[in-house]
């Protein structure tokens, strides 16, 4: 075998790379220019500012109540009715899109016990007892810090309705009068509910049964919620505990294909769960048994889930149907029944998660509460052995110097001494190939004619000095996991939503906002998405470039070509990538530069990088024109 056919492992190696990014790009990220025009138009429709909640003047007080135009005939009044689902749940079916109104406008609809805690702001509203409007205090639509905060949670007849909602069934047949979405429920308390209190709603159906729900918060995003029955009629009842959480109309989603976005959880022994909207679109329906887990809705960075009591036996379903507009999708879960004799008060508890996916606090409510899998709110991937890990030492960084950017140079060190000694061999074997440069060079020339004594006497020279060419392969190889890894924790942890570097990067998870095209805003104009080409990726071009120049030269033109331009494609394609990314590749290529540099003259091999780049020829060629002239 030939040095050419040798070195055209390497070359593979780096080819096959480049491929798996393009393709990385093309599927997973999909068109990006387009969902970000989308996310921003979301983000606008969502914007508190616009949609938010008309608080009342004095707080304290419980707020709004049925308006006069909200009345028959009213845009938005007369929400879709809930029927009986399987197992009992209520479930509002698709298929009709319904009138809506201003967020504002149906919110002030009908009566509400505010809710102000240090991460949360809405209501709960009185009719239905659902929780129905929450916006999220400590994130903003986007960067700026004049932008409008996340609206998570809105009602039903609003126009992208999220609410969740607890309740009890009967067995189908029944003339039990149960409360529904149209129950009017009394409040006690304060008129607010904040973090560490409570509101008991309470509602008497005039048959014997008084129903009272009582609903407390901490200061993240967990309700406590318990519900309970006192039977004062003439003979025992039987009902079934259940909660449902429910989304009217598509949503917007990113669409790529490493993020789950839809109905997802943790359902007994069946592990996780995750169907997109689409798929119980085409399902309609799927149905769990079992015990322990979770079960809810999750966007790329906020997400609801139902937690039952972890020993309660429970039937949960994921459900879908309509389209477009008139989508309905729904989690939920039923519990078994429980008997109330005359006389005797029966209660049941259960938890809602409504907010932020941020790693420790999921985790705190985890451990503290037994949650199975709560952690899986969060998309690690197929190996979360890797992702997760990493996330926890730049998380880790960041405790100790306040900024992301900083803990991916930090975490990128780490994962360079990990693997020292497996690159120090590579870039000993490479140094070895850069010796036998001119050897090989003898051996072209000496049977150019005759390609088998070309392998022969190269396989020879190869096992004579212990090179292998094959080794140059590993230090692209070995961070092609790490690449993918940090890749997954930019694009789906919370923390590094927003997440500034220095000068220019205001968002790790976005894409460098410069252009080479304008000379990184020097240029008093515009470009499209597409064109820019930002200061990292040309940095990151730039070193990937001159990596490239200390490895062996290609004997063969077309290989040395594929080389050359090889930087270039990577430049392209890795500036859509998120910041933070780029900003790894960039400092471990510098890196591996320093390290390669080192091994080799360690190695007797003299390095000169004007030489190797061609930069001293370029100053050459200019000196002569300058002289000439």
């Amino acid at each position: 075998m030939n040095d050419d056919n040798n070195n055209s492992n390497f070359m593979l190696a780096i080819v096959l790379s480049g491929l798996v990014l393009l393709v990385w790009q093309i599927f997973y990220m999909g068109p990006i220019q387009e969902k970000e025009r989308l996310k921003r138009e979301q983000a606008a429709e969502f914007a508190a500012g616009k949609k938010g909640v008309a608080l009342p003047a004095a707080p304290g007080a419980v707020v709004g109540a049925p308006s006069v135009g909200a009345g028959k005939g009213a845009a938005g009044s007369a929400p879709v009715p809930a029927v009986q689902g399987a197992g009992g749940v209520p479930v509002v079916p698709g298929g009709v899109a319904p009138t809506q109104a201003d967020r504002a406008t149906v919110i002030a609809r009908s009566p509400r016990y505010l809710i102000d805690t240090p991460s949360l702001s809405g209501s709960i509203s009185l009719k239905g007892g659902r929780i129905d409007d929450l916006v999220l205090r400590k994130y903003r639509v986007k960067v700026d810090k004049d932008a409008d905060k996340v609206v998570f949670f809105s009602p039903s007849g609003s126009e992208n309705p999220l609410y969740a909602e607890y309740g009890w069934s009967a067995a189908p047949g029944s003339k039990l009068k149960l409360p529904n979405a149209q129950t009017l429920w009394k409040a006690q308390g304060t008129g607010t509910l904040t973090a560490g209190g409570s509101v008991v709603l309470t509602y008497d159906n005039g048959e014997g049964l008084n129903f009272k729900r009582t609903i407390q918060v901490d200061e993240n995003y967990l309700f406590s919620i318990s519900q309970s029955v006192t039977n004062t009629s003439g003979s025992a009842v039987s009902l079934h505990p259940y909660a449902l959480i429910s989304r009217h109309g598509m949503p917007k989603v990113e669409g790529f294909y490493i993020l789950h976005e839809g109905l997802l959880g943790v359902l007994g022994e069946e592990g996780l769960q995750e169907l997109d909207y689409d798929e119980i679109l085409e399902e309609k329906s799927r149905t769990f048994r079992g015990k322990q887990g979770w079960l809810g809705l999750t966007d790329k960075y906020w997400a609801a889930a139902l937690i039952p009591e972890q020993s309660a036996p429970y039937e949960a379903h994921f459900s879908g149907s309509g389209q477009d507009k008139s989508a309905r999708f729904q989690t939920d879960y039923l519990l078994n029944a429980v008997n109330i004799p005359v006389g005797s008060t029966k209660e049941v508890r259960g938890h809602l998660f409504a907010g932020a996916k941020k790693v420790d606090i999921i985790d705190h409510y985890g451990e503290k509460y037994g949650i199975k899998q709560l952690d899986l709110l969060i998309d690690w991937g197929w190996f979360p052995f890797i992702t997760k890990p990493m996330f926890m030492a730049l998380h880790f960084f960041f405790g100790l110097f306040g900024n992301f950017g900083v803990a991916i140079l930090l975490v990128t060190v780490l994962v360079k001494i990990l693997f020292f000694p497996l690159a120090n061999k590579s870039y000993e074997s490479m140094s070895k190939m850069k010796k036998l440069q001119p050897e090989m060079q003898k051996i072209r020339e000496r049977y150019a004619d005759d390609k088998m004594k070309q392998q022969q006497e190269t396989m020879a020279l190869y096992q004579k000095s212990g090179a292998n060419p094959l080794s140059g392969c590993l230090p692209v190889v070995i961070q092609i996991p790490v690449f993918f890894a940090l890749y997954k924790v930019l694009f789906v942890t919370l923390e590094m939503r927003h997440a500034p570097f220095f000068g220019w990067i205001h968002d790790l998870s976005a894409p460098d906002p410069t252009s080479l095209f304008n000379l990184f805003g020097l240029l008093p104009f515009g470009l499209p998405e597409w064109a820019s080409i930002g200061v990292w990726p040309v940095l990151m071009g730039i070193t990937m470039w001159v990596q490239m120049k200390l490895n062996p030269q290609q004997g063969d033109p077309t290989q040395a070509m594929i080389f050359n331009w090889m930087p270039v494609l990577f430049t392209f394609m890795l500036a859509s990538f998120p910041a933070g990314l780029v900003i790894y590749w960039a400092w471990n290529n510098f890196l591996s530069v320093l390290q390669q540099w080192y091994i080799m003259n360690k190695n007797g091999v003299e390095v000169d990088l004007l030489e190797n780049t061609g930069i001293r020829k370029l100053m050459g060629k200019v000196s002569e024109k300058a002289g000439g002239s």
